[in-house]
């Protein structure tokens, strides 16, 4: 991190490498004061942490109203084409692209405005998100009314998805540094608010369009929406200077009485240097091995609940011979293992590891995806479902999970950028993959088959399970502990693992295993060559601050 704030210079590419290399929050010591309470005149009261959890919730259950989409797209379909030769299914199909769209705006918006929120604060940055996504629904709602797609698309899409992707990561980014003695449980109860949200406002729009028209219910849910969420911003905020609880502070260090970090030997010894994400600036951990190789794990976690779940309603119907209304309810059923899945992983990540986790969601995705073909084509219903209700717990489990292990891997205040890009790996997997298996699907139809043939649904499986076991693959090799992420490489070593607590190299020098005395004195040797300055936050003298602050 640089010592001095300064104003980036030289173009779009110092802009883009200041903006990706700058994460320090900067309070005044007023805005420090006022954050310890929470309310106006008589009803103040001193701020506890724990209101973070109710409004973090409730906010996210909003941003999860976007998987609710698909309630929409007959609707808006008949009001701007009218209805088809059948008279019942509309003329035209398009609304259903608006998802793709904000899908994808989503994902890169997370990724663009995650340094920026950890600049400005949770509630600045979800105060923004909430007025683009209020924004969104009303220039759709314009769209509707005068029949042009186009703002359709540009307004729920476009502007809204951008400000669900900035408003989901910020009371996530907040919970992290709140909670670093319950990361896993902080970061799996937020995340399952949008779980609960795709399943609770998913039963509102029909009644509500019934009642007083499409272009009314996008005004009124926008408008709705916005009070809502704007309730929620107010309180979120960061911990105070010098913030702990529990005995440690929120990079996860033992501190004493005195506030100071306490001092380890041996395997512990890095924490007299702080954690070594406290050391990481923002740059550094996006291209660090371990991000990329997590970011590939996740999009390994995430492909089978994106693609091949998005079609369990017609599998139900189609290849099971359920009715609607069976297919609906199991659909429904589903979401609550979604949800589940994010706080049953993510608490039991606080325990076990996140890794640990991770190699488990992704055994049971692989195996359950080897094994559906199998079940589609034996039509053995029972077994469709349990498994089915297993993967998508995982899948769930993979964003409950996703970003404590961020946290723990590159400190908390660098999360909300890295969740932002992690999140595009969703937005690709979801866009791409979506793409691909409707490919495959349509391709097969043309072929002969009917969608009542298991085939057009298990030669998909087969690629959704390569990228799968490429993620299990992948996890398998990232470091998470201090020792393993930072102990330096020796000359020839280009791959490095650790087997039952044994450290292995591979490299030019072939494969070797490294004896327990050899690792401490190489552990000893980085240690003692280490500064143990810690990183601090800036804070500003006053409520204003020009082009050059003090680090």
């Amino acid at each position: 991190m640089p010592e001095t704030y300064q104003r980036p210079s030289g173009g779009p590419i110092g802009f883009l490498r200041w903006h990706y290399s700058d994460t320090t929050l900067r309070r005044t010591p007023e805005q420090v004061e006022r954050e310890k309470t929470l309310g106006f005149g008589p009803l103040k009261m001193p701020y506890n942490r724990w209101l973070m959890f109710p409004a973090a919730f409730i906010f996210q259950a909003i941003c999860g109203s976007l998987y609710a989409w698909s309630v929409f797209n007959n609707p808006i379909d008949k009001e701007l084409y009218g209805l088809g030769a059948d008279g019942k299914t509309p003329a035209k199909v398009n609304a259903p692209v608006t998802f793709y769209i904000a899908v994808g705006c989503f994902g890169l918006s997370a990724a663009i405005n995650g340094p920026w929120l950890e600049r400005v604060g949770p509630r600045t940055a979800s105060l923004v998100g909430t007025f683009l996504f209020f924004l969104g629904n009303m220039v759709a709602a314009i769209g509707i009314h005068f029949k042009i797609l186009a703002l359709i698309y540009f307004g729920y899409g476009v502007i809204g998805g951008c400000g669900l992707g900035l408003s989901y990561i910020s009371p996530v980014s907040a919970l992290q540094k709140w909670f670093p003695d319950r990361r896993g449980v902080a970061a799996g109860f937020a995340v399952c608010g949008f779980g609960a949200g795709s399943i609770a406002l998913a039963k509102v729009p029909d009644p509500l369009i019934a009642a007083i028209g499409l272009t009314n219910c996008f005004i009124t849910l926008g408008c709705c929406y916005f009070a809502i969420m704007f309730l929620c911003c107010l309180v979120f905020r960061v911990p105070p200077p010098g913030f702990t609880i529990n005995g440690m502070d929120i990079y996860r260090n033992n501190v004493n009485a005195n506030g100071d970090v306490e001092a380890h030997t041996g395997e512990n010894a890095a924490a007299k240097l702080r954690d070594p994400a406290a050391k990481l600036s923002l740059l550094d951990s996006i291209f660090s091995r371990e991000y990329r190789l997590i970011y590939i794990m996740f999009f390994g976690n995430s492909i089978a609940g994106l693609v091949f779940l998005s079609r369990l309603s017609n599998i139900g119907v189609e290849i099971f011979g359920k009715s609607k209304g069976t297919a609906s309810t199991i659909v429904s059923i589903n979401g609550g293992f979604n949800l589940a899945g994010r706080l049953f992983f993510s608490t039991l990540s606080d325990r076990v590891g996140r890794k640990n986790c991770y190699i488990f969601m992704l055994v049971a995705q692989v195996a359950i995806l080897a094994s559906l073909p199998t079940i589609l084509e034996t039509q053995n219903y029972p077994a469709f479902l349990a498994l089915i209700w297993i993967l998508t717990a995982c899948y769930g489990g993979g964003f409950g999970c996703i970003p404590a292990f961020l946290c723990d891997m590159f400190g908390p205040t660098n999360i909300g950028a890295l969740h932002g890009i992690v999140l595009t790996a969703w937005s690709i997997a979801g866009v791409g993959g979506g793409l691909l298996f409707t490919k495959v699907f349509n391709d097969l139809l043309d072929d002969g088959y009917t969608v009542h043939n298991a085939w057009v649904y298990s030669k998909n499986l087969y690629w959704i399970l390569g990228v799968a076991c490429l993620g299990l693959l992948i996890v398998l090799f990232i470091r998470t502990s201090i020792r393993d992420r930072l102990l330096p490489s020796v000359p020839g070593e280009f791959l490095r693992i650790r087997l039952f607590g044994n450290l292995y190299r591979l490299g030019s020098f072939g494969f070797k295993a490294v004896s327990k005395a050899d690792e401490e004195a190489e552990w000893d040797n980085y240690v003692d060559s280490r500064s143990p300055e810690p990183l601090e936050e800036v804070h500003l003298p006053s409520e204003k601050y020009g082009d050059k602050t003090e680090l």
